[in-house]
């Protein structure tokens, strides 16, 4: 029922963001290089993230994504959406479950899950098939952790690991047990 993949950068002591939700601390991208996501984002039919990682790339120039985008939020409506982004984007309130049923009925295969939150619902559902982590390194000390408790060990086996020039290290893991996986 897996249908999630992961593609996230983390601090070396497990940070998704700085606790004001600042990631001043990526690499700015001088190198060219692209560390897999072009790959990455061929092999998902669009991507669902949560409010936070929306507001983030919102104000990006331009929208960064051409694959369809679902933000997940209680509080945000369709009426949010700017114009622009109408066409390319939708507001939904659904439990993951419900949601990757919707998206099937779609045609959807498989979505880039983003957004720490959202990440571990989808994980704790048994959604995620499978997560490429990106090691900067640096030790930011404090902010928001990509994992926090889990209701269980989730068993990952290492399907591929790259070390880049300037230092990121990049891990893709296959969920492999877990919660809603055994």
């Amino acid at each position: 029922m897996a249908f999630g993949k992961v593609f996230i950068a983390t601090s070396v002591d497990g940070f998704i963001a700085r606790s004001d939700g600042g990631i001043d601390w990526l690499p700015a991208g001088e190198s060219g290089e692209d560390y897999g996501y072009g790959a990455f984002m061929a092999s998902v039919d669009g991507i669902v993230m949560g409010r936070g990682t929306y507001e983030s790339v919102l104000g990006f120039e331009p929208w960064p994504f051409e694959k369809p985008v679902v933000v997940l939020s209680r509080t945000l409506s369709e009426q949010d959406v700017p114009h622009p982004l109408r066409h390319r984007l939708r507001i939904s309130a659904a439990e993951p479950l419900a949601l990757v049923a919707q998206l099937r009925a779609q045609g959807w295969e498989h979505a880039y899950i983003d957004g720490g939150a959202v990440i571990r619902s989808f994980l704790h559902a048994g959604l995620i098939d499978e997560l490429t982590l990106t090691r900067v390194p640096v030790l930011i000390g404090s902010g928001r952790p990509l994992f926090g408790e889990l209701e269980g060990d989730v068993r990952l086996s290492v399907v591929a690991s790259t070390l880049y020039a300037d230092g990121l290290v990049s891990t893709r893991y296959r969920v492999e047990t877990g919660p809603a996986h055994d």
